[in-house]
């Protein structure tokens, strides 16, 4: 059985961030199997996939090394990228049935677009602890799936040095504990829109290099900061990092990016 290695949401080999995707399977595997696999690959997210009789559409489900999630858009356009350049799957695109509802990957000019919901946030106050564990006080405060804490400028993004089994505890009003965004409109110079990054602690990622689900909510809130469906986000994690272009279309939204497979290789278990 094969395995390959991407770098999703990027342009060139050792940016963006890397999944696994495990050869799709005729039937599934045991909940324990897939899990112990993703202990042993140690990325943020290992994606299995299940054949249906569509060949363009699979059931996906993803696994971090210490959990099942509901959503990741990463490992979702690894998987993608490997059936529609590994193998050379024929086709327009994929769809993946998962937890989340169906998610649709098309070809697109250079890369790929994935067919997301949406998860615009709603303005929150600063919950108890998270200035003391961020190390900086947000200009404001929004909560969908994520905590997200706009900060003053770029500069203060890239700064960020939390405080990671503080940031565990804490939730607020977000759907899920121990999940925060830092975020803040990028320096006039940059060629995209908003830089962010994203503490995961509460799902066993202490910081993610490149996040789908946490643009599914940064790109309904930057399209109505800037007033503009499309907008571009560059995810700062230090030495890696990756590019995101979303376009909210009501309770959807579109993510766009690039990924580049960088391991192949064969399991033996």
């Amino acid at each position: 059985m094969r395995q390959w290695t991407v770098d999703a949401f990027a342009s060139a080999p050792f940016r963006g961030n890397p999944a696994c995707v495990v050869e799709p399977f005729d039937r599934w595997p045991s909940d324990a199997w897939m899990q112990a696999l993703a202990k042993e690959n140690n990325q943020a997210e290992t994606a299995f996939l299940l054949r249906t009789p569509d060949p363009a559409r699979f059931d996906l489900r993803w696994f971090t090394p210490g959990m099942e999630v509901d959503l990741c858009g990463h490992a979702t356009l690894a998987s993608a990228h490997v059936l529609l350049a590994e193998p050379g799957l024929e086709a327009a695109s994929v769809t993946f049935d998962t937890r989340s509802g169906p998610l649709v990957v098309a070809r697109a000019a250079g890369g790929y677009e994935m067919d997301f919901p949406a998860d615009p946030p709603r303005r929150t106050s600063t919950p108890e602890g998270l200035v003391e564990a961020l190390g900086v006080t947000p200009v404001e405060v929004w909560a969908g799936r994520y905590l997200v804490a706009v900060l003053a400028d770029a500069a203060a993004v890239d700064a960020v040095a939390p405080d990671i089994r503080a940031l565990e505890s804490i939730q607020g009003e977000a759907g899920e504990v121990g999940q925060v965004i830092v975020c803040a409109r990028a320096d006039a110079s940059d060629d995209v829109d908003v830089v962010d990054r994203f503490f995961a602690p509460g799902c066993g990622v202490d910081e993610d290099p490149a996040t789908g689900s946490a643009h599914c909510i940064l790109g309904p809130l930057y399209a109505d900061k800037l007033g503009r469906a499309t907008v571009r986000f560059r995810q700062v994690f230090p030495g890696r990092g990756g590019d995101i272009e979303t376009e909210t279309r009501g309770p959807r939204i579109l993510l766009r990016g690039r990924a580049v497979t960088v391991i192949e290789s064969v399991l033996r278990v």
